[in-house]
């Protein structure tokens, strides 16, 4: 019954979700995700940063100025009309604090899959995912927790099928 299947999923989502939140410690998950991607992209600016976190352009002043209060990240020198954020060291500390809570809190859920099983699974969740990408946007958006050194664009699902997407679409 695809369903049932369907139900499963969801309830694997709702595991994910709570594993990760309880790894995000005291930071929301958007505060979390302007960390993780300041960590990774240094320099983003307020908007690409609402763009990616999936918040309103306010929304995102709002984070950036209480993450700012609690010195983790900093404005840069304006350009124009955009100011460049980056992580201050106890920023850095948190991010990469934040990556080591967040993977092992999922990666003891697959410990419970013996090798042949994980790398099976792995397989089809490639699949699963390669399938759900659209776009980069779509690739920014949902790897806005991811930790961008393991999963590098030629190996991430995600990535290698949002660089196939621009491909085909440049040569319209």
């Amino acid at each position: 019954m695809q369903l049932l299947d369907a139900n499963k999923l969801g309830a694997l989502g709702t595991l994910i979700r709570d594993r990760t939140d309880a790894a995000l410690g005291p930071l929301s998950p958007s505060a979390a995700a302007v960390l993780s991607m300041l960590h990774f992209k240094p320099g983003l600016t307020t908007s690409e940063i609402a763009t990616v976190v999936g918040v309103s352009q306010p929304t995102a002043v709002r984070l950036i100025d209480g993450l700012e209060r609690q010195a983790l990240i900093k404005r840069g020198e304006q350009v124009g009309r955009v100011t460049p954020l980056s992580l201050t060291k106890a920023g850095r500390d948190e991010a990469e604090a934040l990556q080591r809570r967040r993977l092992a809190a999922l990666d003891g859920l697959l410990g419970a899959l013996p090798e042949k099983d994980r790398n099976r699974f792995v397989f089809l969740l490639d699949r699963v995912l390669e399938e759900a990408t659209t776009s980069r946007s779509f690739a920014r958006t949902t790897c806005r927790l991811c930790e961008h050194n393991l999963c590098s664009a030629d190996v991430c699902p995600i990535g290698c099928k949002a660089s196939e997407i621009e491909k085909a679409q440049e040569r319209l």
